[in-house]
């Protein structure tokens, strides 16, 4: 089975990836790996500090992945994965793929701000052609219908 690979986080066009993935995957019977990355700044801290840290990031991830899923189920028929990695967002998305032979496209959310299309994407474009898999980025302000139309 083909998977779609979103990553999730807090920004406004992560929606419209976790939307267009899902969407992708109901209609061509794929699946879908939603990657949550820690980024090391989160939890640099004591041992005690960082652990607890690490916790409420996980726990934020847990939720913010269940309002997805639970729409990924209901709507599209998709039952997603979710793997969360701590470390560099830009290192632990390429181990992830690396890792994973059934991923068969990465699908990441642009914005549509005036700062570009975002951190992750900026570096994985530079490096795009080494990439074993295709991208699709979607942008940030695409509407829903349209998204439903393209996917």
């Amino acid at each position: 089975m083909r998977k779609f690979l979103v990553v999730l986080d807090e920004s406004p066009e992560c929606q419209n990836a976790m939307r267009f993935a899902a969407m992708r995957a109901s209609r061509t019977n794929g699946g879908v790996v939603v990657l949550a990355i820690i980024p090391p700044e989160a939890i640099q801290h004591g041992i005690g500090v960082a652990e607890l840290m690490r916790q409420e990031a996980e726990d934020r991830i847990t939720s913010q992945y269940q309002l997805f899923a639970r729409w990924m189920r209901d709507s599209q028929g998709v039952n997603p994965e979710l793997v969360i990695r701590e470390g560099d967002p830009t290192a632990q998305l390429l181990a992830h793929i690396a890792g994973d032979n059934e991923l068969g496209v990465l699908v990441l959310g642009a914005s549509a701000g005036k700062d570009g299309p975002g951190p992750l994407v900026s570096r994985l474009l530079r490096d795009v052609a080494s990439l074993p898999l295709p991208v699709t980025l979607i942008p940030g302000d695409m509407s829903r219908d349209r998204l439903e139309a393209i996917s």
